[in-house]
């Protein structure tokens, strides 16, 4: 597969098949991902994958927090405290066609709960990946994680699989890293799930939309 076939195709999917992933597999994508550049090949990735037993026991976990009111407390800020234009209404727009797709109207708040509790469980996804940096690393180090994240997607295209990047995953930090005994200094970045997608899900029947570059880009001359 080619990559700008790999770019298109790929988007956030959160509904899975029950089908285990190769450990081979998911080998297969971190090797081709760690080729991702890095500011003086720094390499800042750090990966947890997390399957089985030990996933179903971490999710859990975060999944009893999050329905007993905890709202954990990530360890680094992901979003704005303020929300401006046009960011307010793209992000306004995300939630509501996913909603939309599944039915779920703005009274019906069990729902919308049932269905943001889902993010904890990586969707049922056979693989979960959790992404950490050490502390020590700053702003230049997220950018550098950032087209390693995008390159373990596109790998996962080409192997026949999808993913949903999480931020969700990185807001119960102290529970992952009590659980997989991981350095409690580590900052936790986001989670992954992986598996193979169920392309006859309801939910992965939608897509986000993109702005045309025309938007986005200046040409100087």
């Amino acid at each position: 597969m080619d990559v700008i076939t790999a770019l298109a195709q790929r988007k956030s999917t959160r509904a899975f098949l029950d089908k285990t992933v190769e450990p081979e597999i998911i080998d297969t994508i971190l090797d081709a991902a760690r080729h991702a550049p890095s500011g003086v090949n720094t390499q800042p990735w750090q990966v947890a994958v997390v399957t089985g037993k030990t996933k179903l026991k971490l999710q859990s976990r975060i999944e009893q927090a999050f329905r007993a009111g905890d709202k954990g407390k990530a360890d680094y800020q992901y979003y704005p405290n303020e929300w401006i234009e046009p960011y307010a209404s793209r992000r306004k727009d995300c939630g509501l066609l996913m909603y939309k797709t599944l039915g779920i109207m703005r009274e019906d708040k069990q729902r919308q709960v049932d269905q943001w509790a889902a993010n904890y469980r990586a969707f049922d996804a056979p693989v979960l990946l959790l992404f950490f940096i050490d502390a020590v690393m700053q702003t230049g180090s997220y950018i550098d994680y950032g087209m390693f994240l995008q390159s373990v997607m596109l790998a996962a295209v080409d192997q026949g699989l999808a993913t949903c990047p999480q931020a969700s995953l990185a807001d119960y930090p102290e529970i992952i890293k009590i659980e997989l005994d991981y350095p409690k200094e580590t900052i936790l970045l986001c989670g992954m799930a992986l598996g193979y997608g169920d392309d006859d899900a309801l939910v992965n029947s939608y897509r986000t939309s993109r702005e045309d570059i025309a938007t986005f880009t200046r040409y100087y001359k």
